[in-house]
């Protein structure tokens, strides 16, 4: 039985895609490559969209690589923040140090 999970990925071109699969894979268009991925949730409370963890198809996004990132407009208004599982790594704040393209 697949268990669908709450996932993200981070596609080559910086497209950050989340949707409810058992894989991450499952989120890529044909074509598409991945540059890392990992776990999402909706915190209503205080605007936030929190990432977190690893893909273990594609590991942790590369973050550092991109100048932009483009997400549904859908999320428009949520300070994004991810999180590793990495205890010596510090929080990256997606919505402060990249562009947010909406689309």
């Amino acid at each position: 039985m697949d268990r669908k999970q709450p996932k993200f990925i981070v596609t080559k071109e910086g497209r950050l895609r989340l949707g409810m699969v058992s894989r991450h894979c499952e989120l890529l268009k044909p074509g598409e490559a991945c540059r890392g991925g990992g776990f999402y949730e909706l915190d209503y409370i205080t605007h936030c969209l929190l990432l977190s963890g690893a893909s273990s198809e594609y590991g942790e996004p590369e973050w550092e690589d991109f100048e932009s990132i483009t997400l549904s407009a859908y999320y428009r208004g949520l300070h994004i923040v991810y999180t590793s599982w990495d205890s010596w790594k510090k929080e990256f704040h997606v919505s402060d140090r990249l562009e947010i393209v909406y689309e």
